[in-house]
Parts: C-alpha cells; sequence; structure tokens
C-alpha cells in the first residue's frame, strides 16, 4: 500500500500490558510508542501486579527492535524486518515536547501527555489516518471529545465481536428432525449407533456438537465431520435425562448434555457456560465424585479458580494454601453440603469424601510449573480469567487429566475484561474443533423459582 493508505497507529500502555507483542499486529502500517508510555511500562514491570510480566515482554520486545538503531532512526521509524518494501515502521515519540492543549484531570497527567501527542501527530501526518488505539473506554470518550478524529479499542486478539455470537454447543432443529433426512446410513459400534448424513442437513456442525429437535425424542452429538458428511452418535433425549452422578439427576436436557460430556472419558475438557443457578457446579461435583470414588478413573479431584484482583495475594489469610482458599470456594463446599444433606451425618460424610476422594483446593496463582496427572479438575469462575491465564492452567493437565472449566460471562469481575475479551470466550471458539472437547450452554435457572424470576426479571 502507498503512504496515503498506511494508517498511523498511536498505542496507549493498556494495550501492551494486555497483549506485549501488540506491536507485530500493525506490521503493514506505522505504529508510534509515546514516551510516556514507556515511563509508565518502566513503572510497572517493577510492581508486585500480575502485568508486570507483561509489561517486561513488551520492553523487551521493543529492545530487539531499537537496539542497534540511532536516536534520528528511533524517532523517524524503524522497519519491522528486512523482508518487503510495503512493511510498516514502529517509532518512539516524544510526547512530552508537545505544547499542552489537553490538560483535563490533573491526576492523569500520563493519559493528557499521550492525547496531546495524537493531536500534535495528527495534525502532522495529515491527511493521513492517525488512530489512537486503547482499551480504556473512558479514554476513548476523553479522545474524541478531545478532537481526536481516529480512536479504536483493539481487537486482533478477539474472535467473536459480540457474545451473543457465542456458540452455545448444541443446535435445536424446529420439528421432527428425521422428517428432512432423506439417506441416512446407519450401523452399530459396540452400545453405539452412527449415522452417517449428508453434511447440508447442518448449519456449521463442529465436533461433539450437542443436537436436539423439538418435534422427538431426537438427541445426538457430532461424531465426525467428514467433508461431505457428518456422521451422528445417537443418543436420545430420554437417555440424556436418565444420566445420574453422585444421586444427581438431570432437571432438563441441557444438564443431560452437560452430565453426558462430563461422564464420556473420552472428553478431556468440557466447558459449561450459563447463568447463576443453572447447575454448573453442582453437576461438576457430582460428576468428580462418581468418576473418582465409584468408578475409580481418576486418583484426586484437583479445585481452583482465581482470587479477585482486591485480595490478590492469598498470604494474609491464615492457615495453610487450603485453607486460605477456602473463601473463594465456598461455592464448592456449599455443593458438597448440597449433595450430601439427607445423610444422617453430613460432616461425617463430608469430611470422609474429602479424604476418599483425594479433593485438594489450590490457587491458580500456584500452578505454573505442575504437571497434573489422572485427576479430575474443575476450573470454576473462569469468566474472570484471561485467556494466558486459562492457558497457563490447561497446558498443566498431563496424561488421564479431565477438566471442566465453567463460568458465568454475565458475571465478570475483573475490570480488565469484558464477555469478549474473557479467556472463558476465548477456549469455548478455540476448542470449538477440538475432539477432546465439549461446550455446552446450560439453558435455565434450576436453583430456585426465585432465583429465576430474579435472572430473568433483574
Amino acid at each position: 500500500m502507498d503512504d496515503a493508505e498506511r494508517k498511523v497507529f498511536v498505542l496507549d500502555t493498556n494495550i501492551l500490558l494486555h497483549e506485549p507483542l501488540a506491536i507485530y499486529s500493525f506490521k503493514e502500517h506505522d505504529v508510534v510508542i509515546p514516551m510516556t508510555v514507556l515511563e509508565e511500562l518502566d513503572r510497572i514491570k517493577d510492581s508486585k501486579r500480575d502485568v508486570s510480566r507483561d509489561a517486561r515482554i513488551a520492553i523487551r520486545a521493543l529492545e530487539d527492535i531499537f537496539h542497534d538503531a540511532t536516536p534520528e532512526q528511533i524517532s523517524a521509524g524503524i522497519p519491522f524486518s528486512d523482508q518487503g518494501e510495503n512493511q510498516g515502521t514502529i517509532a518512539i515519540f516524544a510526547d512530552y515536547e508537545v505544547t499542552e492543549t489537553v490538560h483535563a484531570f490533573a491526576d492523569k497527567a500520563g493519559d493528557n501527555r499521550i492525547l496531546n501527542g495524537v493531536l500534535f501527530l495528527q495534525a502532522e501526518y495529515a491527511p493521513r489516518e492517525v488512530v489512537l488505539v486503547t482499551k480504556d473506554i473512558n479514554m476513548r470518550l476523553r479522545a474524541k471529545g478531545a478532537g481526536v478524529y481516529y480512536v479504536d479499542d483493539y481487537r486482533s486478539d478477539q474472535l467473536i465481536d459480540d457474545v451473543k455470537l457465542l456458540t452455545k454447543g448444541f443446535h435445536k432443529f424446529s420439528g421432527d428432525f428425521w422428517e428432512r433426512v432423506g439417506e441416512c446410513q446407519s450401523e452399530s459400534q459396540g452400545r453405539s449407533t452412527l449415522h452417517t448424513l449428508p453434511s447440508e442437513l447442518f448449519e456449521m456442525p463442529f465436533i461433539n456438537q450437542y443436537l436436539l429437535d423439538e418435534g422427538s425424542d431426537f438427541a445426538a452429538r457430532v461424531h465426525a465431520i467428514d467433508g461431505e458428511t457428518v456422521t451422528l452418535k445417537d443418543i436420545g433425549q430420554e437417555r440424556l435425562m436418565h444420566r445420574q452422578a453422585w444421586g444427581i439427576h438431570p432437571k432438563n436436557v441441557y444438564q443431560g448434555m452437560a452430565l453426558d460430556a462430563m461422564m464420556d472419558p473420552a472428553i478431556d475438557l468440557v466447558i459449561l457456560t450459563g447463568p447463576a443457578g443453572c447447575g454448573k457446579t453442582i453437576l461438576a461435583m457430582a460428576a468428580a465424585l462418581e468418576q473418582v470414588i465409584e468408578k475409580g478413573m481418576y486418583d484426586k479431584i484437583l479445585v481452583t479458580r482465581n482470587t479477585p484482583e482486591i485480595a490478590e495475594s492469598i498470604g494474609y489469610l491464615p492457615g495453610t494454601e487450603e485453607e486460605k482458599m477456602m473463601p473463594w470456594l465456598a461455592a464448592v463446599t456449599d455443593t458438597m453440603e448440597a449433595l450430601h444433606k439427607n445423610d444422617v451425618c453430613t460432616d461425617g460424610s463430608m469430611k470422609y469424601i474429602y479424604d476418599k476422594a483425594n479433593i485438594q483446593f489450590k490457587s491458580i496463582n500456584f500452578m505454573r510449573g505442575r504437571s497434573i496427572q489422572n485427576a479430575f479438575v474443575l476450573l470454576d469462575e473462569c469468566q474472570n480469567l484471561t485467556a494466558s491465564q486459562i492457558k497457563t492452567i490447561i497446558t498443566r493437565c498431563g496424561e488421564g487429566t479431565k477438566i471442566v472449566c465453567s463460568g458465568n460471562l454475565a458475571q465478570i469481575d475483573s475490570s480488565y475484561l469484558s464477555p469478549v475479551t474473557s479467556g472463558l470466550t476465548y477456549i469455548v471458539e478455540r476448542f470449538k474443533n477440538f475432539e477432546g472437547s465439549a461446550n455446552i450452554y446450560l439453558n435455565g435457572v434450576v436453583r430456585s423459582r426465585l432465583a429465576e424470576f430474579a435472572e430473568e426479571n433483574l
């Protein structure tokens, strides 16, 4: 592209903290890093926050590009690599030299300097587009108000634009499914019946997607996709509803699909999404206890979740690591009480089960570097995790380990995440076509009529 078509992207600090190698996402255009951004990265890299690691990675990436450059070349712009003529450049802009025009918010001096720099570059590079890229919504509003023409969010790592487009893991056909089927090749494999059907009957199918209809008892799971054909494993809605684990039976067909996936040893990763009260935690815990204690398929149950930012360090709480984690994992202990509430001695039953199932409560902060073998892993509240944090945990899973990730995208507590950038959304889309994973959106609140009414009306 020629110079007039190439844009100038000015990156805010939060872009490099969100994605340290984001500079390489703009290779055909010109990237400008304000000096203020480097100063803020320098302050953050020595802090004790999680983002300090990302700040150091971003600084090293910039060092790799600028290490042999002269000050004149750095301010003019360095090509990203030696390949091609139409590639973009990256430059560092001394924004503190700009005469001040935006000076709102005295405590936001860094933001003001970045905005002043963008306005200066906008006039300097006209008529080329100068785009401020920031994940700070208020910064985008302030930039527009200050006179910046082009302001945008960083979307390179977003797999979908709207959380409503996120796959639910199942597809419901209107009417009777078999009425639309012409030719069908069926065969038996052990206790399973497989149907091979033409792919045009389905709308963008993926492996382990569940299929239902409204007109009959039909329920199936996509077993294989081979170009022109799709092979289904016939299950039937009645069989789904008769699934059980640790005395728990599904209350609706969505819970039946979730239990079917969690009880299938061929599926290593199960992702459960849905509103509060839809049964994500109790189903996962029941499936874990059934397969660890009754069937002996796994050696232990490992329960983990992230601790909110306000308590990033669990060191101030008394006791061992597991005792420190108990306040954050109260949802799991509540579930255990619910599963054994009808026992003669609930406390005695729970102590026996904790020992028998070898249930361990671990902090997500200490998962890096571990290798988890022959375990059933419950990762709760996934909506508050970034993609890299979830990757850290999933890559810990070794041979014979199954992991269940659950979360509600309507209850994100992290100030850095939105439903489309959450790690939960990321893994739903990334693992969609992986034969060892299944994703189910649990439709409907079954906790109580009060919870159902609140979910629908508040």
